[in-house]
């Protein structure tokens, strides 16, 4: 196959990674770079030698022709770009979360499969490899699981103006809880049963229904359960905003923070330091009979790397035809659980799946 020519869509932080990732790998060609700001799209121009830029999405598809495009913008665009694109032909990676409704999710992944199409979600967790091997410890702790996670980001300045934009459309349990959810569902392997969700307003610069800070509780049917927890702006305290945890009957398993990022640091987002592993074990003598474990995994992958890893991923899906099938039902899945936990907020009550 001829090199497969790639629109880039959105030129800020993902975008300008998922870039660098497709300026490295011979196989793609970076036809255009579309982004509603000349400033970001100029410069990402620049950095990558000059290649042709765009304001406008649907000009620069009907101009460039691509075979595939990559779509790394706010999330109200996602499903139009998306349903745009496979009409034209194209493949298509798109950041998380693939729609703004499970609704509109399933109609896309139903179109991409009619026309015979790859579509990749951005779940950038599963390419990275010490979360690989903490859903990997995680299974081994027998069930149920207690599953503990969230991402909390003191945000100023640019990030606190991004965070405000994003949420224009959706809340912070829902636009970064897909990836922790999706994790969730894989160290389970089970289907969820129900959700819950509180939340709170804490700015008057965000929309009166709006809310930036929020926690689900998610049930599973193997009795596993989980919560996430999420909130964004300048008043997020830095104190725990880091944690990943797993408890199951016989141990629990921990992301360490080794790195001592903060939360506005995009690589703090991702990278991990070590697992700390307790086993539950006891002795005769009612001590623990395997000492706690530390694996160290401080040279993980840095951003740049781990999207390089997500477009290798792309570029296999496209060039061997291989089934994207339970990658999407993931997807969709993992949206319909946040989405009823955005529900389940409003509404005070729990929301059966």
């Amino acid at each position: 196959m001829a090199e497969i020519n790639i629109l880039v869509v959105g030129c800020g932080n993902m975008g300008t990674s998922h870039a660098r990732a497709y300026q490295k790998l011979k196989e793609f060609s970076i036809v255009g770079l579309v982004s509603r700001t000349p400033q970001s799209r100029e410069k990402l121009s620049r950095e990558l030698g000059g290649l042709p830029t765009f304001s406008n999405f649907e000009t620069a598809l009907t101009l460039t022709k691509p075979d595939a495009v990559s779509i790394n913008t706010y999330p109200d665009t996602h499903g139009p770009y998306i349903r745009t694109a496979l009409h034209a032909g194209a493949h298509v990676f798109v950041e998380k979360p693939l729609a703004l409704s499970v609704e509109e999710a399933a109609d896309l992944v139903k179109l991409a499969l009619q026309k015979n199409l790859k579509m990749v979600v951005g779940y950038i967790l599963r390419v990275h490899p010490a979360w690989a091997k903490f859903v990997e410890i995680a299974q081994t702790l027998g069930k149920p699981l207690v599953m503990r996670m969230n991402l909390n980001q003191q945000s100023s300045g640019m990030h606190w103006h991004t965070h405000k934009q994003l949420m224009q459309s959706m809340s912070p349990i829902v636009d970064c809880g897909v990836h922790y959810v999706d994790i969730m569902c894989i160290m389970t392997q089970s289907t969820p049963i129900s959700v819950s969700a509180i939340g709170a307003r804490l700015s008057n610069e965000i929309a009166p229904e709006m809310y930036n800070y929020g926690q689900l509780q998610v049930r599973f049917e193997d009795g596993s359960v989980g919560w996430y927890e999420a909130g964004w702006g300048p008043m997020m305290s830095e104190t725990a905003f880091f944690v990943k945890d797993v408890i199951g009957p016989k141990g629990s398993v921990s992301i360490v923070d080794e790195v001592k990022s903060t939360s506005e640091n995009i690589e703090g987002h991702t990278k991990t330091g070590g697992l700390k592993v307790h086993r539950s074990q006891l002795n005769a003598d009612g001590t623990f009979t395997i000492p706690d474990q530390f694996l160290d995994t401080s040279q993980e992958p840095d951003h740049d790397t781990l999207c390089l890893l997500e477009q290798q991923y792309f570029l296999k899906a496209i060039l061997e035809n291989t089934s994207l099938a339970d990658h999407l039902r993931d997807a969709v899945n993992s949206l319909r659980i946040v989405l009823a936990a955005d529900e389940s907020f409003r509404t005070g009550k729990t929301v059966m799946l």
